[in-house]
């Protein structure tokens, strides 16, 4: 969806920020680090385990949203010529956390409490003390880091054809936003380093066509604060430059896996295939919203034909998120290989390792990954932990998406609580399976998805106007009835 203002007036700020402060509170978030953590957080940022290897020389830059400062990857990519064939060579630099983290110390410990970096309107609440996620360990401009170096060789295609992973020192030499490198890309100004992002996403982008997998560039609720101190909400369709910075990640990812694999000790990033049944529904959205899906195309191809902008095709992108539940993390040692390696979306085994500043289990397959790199058995604290990581990680994903979707309906009835009674043009985009007269609706005018209930089915992907009958701040609770 285009980005708008709300008709309605923005959350004042002050309130908004106690509002989310009592939130934090009562999701059990905690708004400080122990003592304990933030002085072995400051001794560690005053003197880490930097590598010996010198890669300082390597030009990474960094593409983050403004403002971000825990920079958990960097990257240069460049053209080769090897015995006259074209390929591309990637280079990835990804934050060393295990440059600053003890295994076993307070810092350890409190991040397997916390497990993930949570984001919120007035702050985040970062997964380690913000003297290493913001300082020490980021990546940063003009500042030397220890880093895993990841050097990925492709070939004209886009198609792996060597990799090799290892510590170094780095330094990134710039730091650009989205929107920034797709008005350089688009109007030819890039350097070519940031210009071949376009070359080598588009290339990824068609590998993913060839294996079956999935990009779901649905539109996301994003609330944003105002030059004046109050907050909106708004929909963010992603550019094409969130697109083809992903693929670089989902490279990563897969190659990490395939070492991990190939080593026999790993964590992967699963996914099972959808279930025909929810195939079969998603169908009957396709028909109820009038977008065309003949037989004989998956619906992998169909998503890539649809555009986020447009209210049908935007509810069938929110509609598809369904067929990616029971995502999971799936360990394994040597002599017991994953019973399910396969993540259906990405249609490849892949691995999260790229986000060790936000993310706990990618400290633990970067080490594992440079140890089947040396061809050195892994640590034994990253082995150990190895069984008890996914129940860690469920535990604490499913807290970051109550937490965001609690804030996002937070906003909502702060937004809205002044037109109680109010009507607003809506879209249907979900119907619950067990009651048709109940569902979701999407507002383009405020940027709203919220329930709606009414006495008779709803018309799944159809216009709707709908009447605001609760906006409760306390519950973080909105409710619309048709109109």
């Amino acid at each position: 969806m285009p980005r708008r203002h709300m008709s309605v007036k923005a959350a004042d700020g002050t309130e908004l920020r106690a509002a989310l402060r009592t939130l934090r509170t009562g999701l059990g978030i905690p708004e400080t680090f122990p003592p304990a953590v933030l002085a072995e957080a400051e001794a560690a940022a005053a003197d880490p385990r930097m590598p010996e290897a010198d890669a300082t020389d390597i030009p990474l830059f960094t593409i983050d949203p403004p403002g971000s400062k825990d920079l958990d990857q960097a990257m240069h990519l460049a053209r080769r010529d090897t015995a006259g064939r074209t390929g591309y060579r990637v280079h990835y630099a990804i934050a060393d956390v295990a440059a600053f983290v003890t295994p076993g110390g307070a810092i350890d410990t409190e991040a397997h409490r916390r497990v993930t970096t949570l984001y919120f309107p007035d702050t985040r609440v970062p997964l380690h003390p913000p003297v290493l996620s913001e300082g020490a360990a980021s990546l940063l401009p003009g500042q030397e880091r220890p880093a895993v170096l990841w050097r990925i060789d492709l070939d004209a295609a886009g198609a792996v054809t060597d990799a090799d992973v290892r510590r170094a020192r780095v330094r990134s030499r710039a730091r650009y936003d989205y929107a920034g490198v797709q008005h350089a890309i688009d109007s030819g100004t890039a350097e070519e380093p940031v210009a071949l992002l376009r070359t080598i996403g588009l290339l990824r982008e068609q590998q993913e066509r060839q294996r079956g997998g999935i990009s779901l560039n649905a539109p996301e609720q994003e609330v944003v604060e105002r030059p004046d101190g109050g907050y909106v909400l708004e929909y963010r369709a992603p550019l094409a430059a969130d697109a083809w910075n992903a693929q670089i990640s989902l490279l990563t990812g897969m190659t990490a896996a395939d070492l991990m694999l190939s080593s026999g000790t790993g964590i992967l990033r699963t996914l099972p295939l959808a279930p025909q049944g929810a195939v079969a529904r998603l169908r009957r959205v396709a028909e109820a919203l009038r977008i065309d899906w003949p037989h004989h195309t998956s619906y992998a191809d169909l998503l890539r034909t649809l555009d986020p902008r447009l209210p049908a095709h935007a509810a069938f992108l929110q509609e598809a998120t369904a067929l990616f539940r029971g995502a999971d993390y799936t360990p394994f040692h040597p002599g017991h290989p994953p019973s399910q390696a396969l993540h259906a979306a990405v249609a490849a085994p892949y691995a999260h390792c790229t986000a060790p500043l936000r993310r706990l289990v990618d400290r633990y397959a970067s080490e594992l990954c440079l140890a089947a790199a040396a061809g050195q058995p892994p640590p034994d604290w990253a082995a150990a932990a190895l069984d008890g990581l996914p129940a860690t990680m469920r535990t604490g994903t499913h807290h970051a998406n109550d937490a965001e979707r609690a804030c996002l309906d937070l906003v909502e009835a702060l937004l809205l609580r002044d037109r109680l009674g109010g009507t607003f043009d809506a879209f249907v985009i979900d119907l619950h399976d067990s009651d048709p007269a109940s569902g979701t609706v999407h507002l383009t005018d405020p940027a709203v998805v919220a329930p709606v209930r009414g006495a008779r089915p709803l018309p799944l992907g159809e216009r709707l106007r709908v009447r605001l009958v609760e906006a409760d701040v306390g519950r973080h609770a909105v409710l619309f009835a048709p109109a």
